[in-house]
């Protein structure tokens, strides 16, 4: 059974356990923060009233959270998974969960291109990607915009 829930501090070091993880940081071209800037981070900027964050509990265990917040003029969402959750159909599941209890449309995510698994989950909920990013950042990442248009 999954359940997505308001975060609560007990979850943010097992998020934090789950941002450290190699395989994880390379598939989501992202960079893991130190404890203290992770906390801080979840604290300030997170964990605003404006946004909406729940964390993913599968089987009464802590698998990640999802996400929502304003960034650039789009409403963004993301989600992370601990890589144990991999591949069981979790994050697709939440992210449609997630859908029901954030109405704003268009939602956008930008995922690493060869992050294959993430674009097939958001294609699953209903996304389409809009724009690749031709030029590849400074670590060698391109991306894609994913977007879910209007009801």
């Amino acid at each position: 059974m999954l359940i997505l829930r308001n975060v609560t501090d007990e979850d943010l070091p097992i998020f934090f356990e789950h941002q450290r993880d190699a395989v994880a940081l390379r598939m989501a071209a992202f960079l893991s923060r130190e404890r203290d800037a992770f906390l801080a981070h979840w604290r300030t900027k997170v964990l605003r009233p404006e946004n909406v964050t729940r964390t993913i509990v599968v089987g009464g265990l802590v698998a990640g959270y999802i996400g929502s917040w304003e960034q650039d003029g789009k409403r963004l969402v993301a989600y992370w998974m601990g890589r144990e959750h991999w591949g069981k159909g979790i994050a697709t599941r939440a992210l449609s969960e997630f859908l029901v209890l954030e109405p704003t449309r268009p939602l956008h995510a930008w995922v690493a291109v060869h992050n294959v698994g993430s674009i097939r989950v958001l294609e699953k909920c209903g996304f389409r990607t809009v724009a690749q990013e031709n030029q590849q950042h400074a670590d060698g990442v391109a991306e894609v915009l994913m977007t879910l248009g209007p009801k």
